[in-house]
């Protein structure tokens, strides 16, 4: 039986144009989504843990259809946040559209770094981390070449092993908005300018950079929408479960950030964003220059035409550096997250990365 109150809620709601209804229920649902609703599950595709290494490991997806293509694919990803935006959920997932496709694919996962990690640099991860994965990858595949796919930082990072290791078996590497001309770089060319910014003093206080402070830098790039636009959108939405259960998977990976090892992020912020020594051929990565001209390997660099982190020209720039015969640059109509999630990604990403390595992996 109702108690008064709920019954007098109850005919109040009831005596309200339709429209106040409606949107009292999506303010209710949102309510709901945001207090009481579990998390939702991510990184789904089934997978194995063939080497780890430290606090990182290296997973071979479980085919899901008979190997079709002859060279296996490696995605190196970022050292911000967590490498499951590539697997967020099944039917919106890169790596399960792959492994769908018959590729043999494995990832790098860095892991959660702590205060002990503090002295890792970028050479660190490149020169030993990256090294020993391809050979992994190329021994348990048994195949003779390797393709990469390096997303965000994580291309960054793909770009710079490849340049120092030309006598590797790479046939092709995937960059997905990846920076490597950091000479403008928006914002952030602003506000990491060392006139204004103390790196030394932040790193070594903090030893590594805690990923509320990542995320908050990201987010001032756009505050409006990226404080505020995501309840907004919530609210509006509410109605579309679909939209919601999206949201949910989307606002966990962005709520679900890594630390950053002080040291890569001294030479991340130093050498790139207020130097940019990489396009500039001045980079020294354990004693050795990287010179990205050394880069022969079939490439496919993809932008995102809405992407603030790594705008357009920042990754199109490496274009003019490599020298592969074979390289192709394509924009996504998307932005930097959402290149491997959602309906854009589904249907222009996806087969843009797989029928452009399916070309070239047999």
């Amino acid at each position: 039986m109702s108690t008064p109150v709920l019954k007098d809620w109850e005919e109040i709601l009831n005596s309200m144009p339709e429209e106040a209804k409606r949107t009292y229920r999506r303010f209710q649902r949102a309510t709901e989504v945001l207090t009481t609703e579990a998390e939702p599950q991510v990184g789904l595709t089934p997978k194995e843990v063939i080497w780890t290494k430290n606090k990182t490991k290296l997973y071979r997806y479980m085919p899901a259809a008979p190997k079709q293509h002859r060279i296996p694919l490696l995605m190196v990803y970022a050292l911000i946040n967590k490498p499951y935006i590539l697997d967020l959920s099944p039917g919106n997932s890169l790596i399960e559209y792959l492994v769908n496709q018959g590729f043999d694919v494995y990832l790098l996962d860095w892991g959660t770094p702590s205060l002990e990690d503090r002295n890792m640099k970028l050479d660190d991860y490149i020169m030993d981390y990256i090294p020993r994965a391809v050979r992994k990858v190329l021994k348990t595949s048994g195949a003779d070449e390797v393709s990469l796919l390096g997303y965000c930082m994580g291309g960054t990072m793909t770009s710079i092993f490849a340049a120092l290791h030309p006598h590797l078996p790479i046939r092709n590497i995937v960059f997905m908005t990846s920076p490597f001309d950091f000479a403008d770089a928006g914002l952030f060319t602003n506000w990491l300018d060392e006139k204004y910014f103390n790196l030394d003093k932040m790193v070594d206080t903090l030893g590594v950079i805690p990923p509320e402070m990542i995320d908050f830098g990201n987010k001032m790039l756009k505050p409006i929408v990226n404080f505020y636009g995501p309840y907004v959108s919530l609210v509006d939405r509410a109605e579309n479960e679909n939209f919601v259960n999206g949201w949910k998977l989307m606002q966990k990976w962005v709520n679900d950030g890594i630390p950053f090892p002080g040291e890569a992020f001294r030479q991340w912020i130093r050498e790139f964003y207020q130097h940019n020594k990489l396009l500039k051929g001045e980079l020294i990565v354990r004693g050795r220059q990287v010179d990205l001209s050394n880069i022969t390997a079939n490439v496919l660099n993809i932008a995102a035409e809405r992407d603030h982190i790594a705008i357009p020209h920042q990754v199109k720039a490496l274009m003019n550096v490599i020298s592969s015969e074979d390289k192709t640059y394509a924009e996504m109509p998307t932005g930097h997250v959402s290149v491997c999630f959602g309906r854009q990604a589904i249907n222009k990403t996806y087969p843009t990365v797989g029928n452009w390595l399916a070309e070239r992996s047999q």
